[in-house]
């Protein structure tokens, strides 16, 4: 049993299709399908039922699927060790991300730390508040960064930047064309909002509840899975929404929205990481560069 066969044995685990993890891994489909064959034959289990052209993992494939994870978890780890060893000259940094720190804040963030350290490859896995930080306890991702305060013992949370929320609506908007804007016109608007479980949405809901508004009472038209769709649909005349500036800064000045003149509390940005993992030279000076550390 190789490392190597255990790495195409989780990619294909995880997305239950040899193809798919053939392309993800770089490799052919018959070398992907010949390690999986390969690790059934030597140890006589079947690891996955065929099903029509789908594949599912057998019993023993999910029991052994944990085992594989642990031991290329732990190998990673000790390539991390190494890196550092090496002062930085190569390795490698998996960043969990929510989606408006991923795609406005982080990336001029990796654009100086990849000019500071250009053997440490950088792979940024976009997803929500949630997911980002069950990857970060997983493992899965070496440090993460989410628009909310997230509470998992295992977890080391530190603010790290500030947000600036805005409440927009299009320019034809009634609430656009109105000088004086009281919190019952806002509470009866119709509202375009992030899924549960973001960052932005808790956000909002934060501030709907300073503003003396209950989420229940809201009108909610739309619950959409990302920023740039709010955004949309808020232009298109969907409903009001609450969103990062970041998010909105294109729209302001194309006056393709019209931000409102209410005052909201400004969020911050959280750096994740697990407390008992080892804490690699590169995840430090990534979280230096963030913070906006000199060199």
């Amino acid at each position: 049993m190789t490392l190597e066969q255990l790495r195409i044995f989780i990619a294909v685990a995880e997305r239950e299709h040899v193809t798919q993890a053939a392309k993800a891994l770089n490799l052919t489909q018959s070398a992907t399908s010949s390690a999986v064959a390969a690790l059934e034959s030597r140890y006589a289990t079947k690891l996955f039922d065929r099903v029509g052209r789908r594949i599912i993992l057998t019993q023993a494939g999910k029991l052994f699927l944990a085992e594989a994870k642990a031991v290329v978890g732990r190998a990673e780890a000790a390539e991390k060790v190494l890196a550092d060893l090496a002062g930085l000259q190569c390795g490698s940094l998996t960043i969990g991300t929510s989606q408006t720190a991923g795609n406005y804040w982080l990336p001029a963030i990796v654009h100086t730390y990849k000019a500071r350290f250009p053997g440490i490859a950088v792979s940024l896995q976009i997803g929500n508040t949630e997911t980002v930080a069950a990857d970060v306890a997983a493992g899965v991702a070496d440090l993460g960064f989410i628009e909310g305060e997230i509470d998992d013992p295992v977890l080391s949370v530190t603010p790290i930047a500030d947000d600036e929320m805005v409440l927009v609506v299009a320019p034809t908007h009634p609430l656009a064309k109105r000088p004086l804007r009281p919190m019952s016109q806002i509470a009866q608007a119709s509202w375009v909002v992030r899924e549960v479980g973001s960052g932005t949405r808790a956000v909002l809901e934060s501030a709907v509840s300073k503003l003396g508004i209950k989420m229940r009472d809201l009108d909610i038209a739309l619950e959409l899975p990302s920023n740039e769709a709010v955004r949309g649909a808020v232009e298109a005349g969907s409903g009001i929404t609450i969103l990062s500036k970041l998010v909105v800064a294109a729209s302001l000045k194309a006056k393709t929205l019209v931000a409102l003149d209410v005052q909201l509390p400004k969020r911050r940005f959280f750096a994740l990481r697990h407390k008992e993992r080892y804490f690699t030279r590169a995840e430090r000076e990534f979280l230096a560069v963030a913070a906006g550390k000199p060199a």
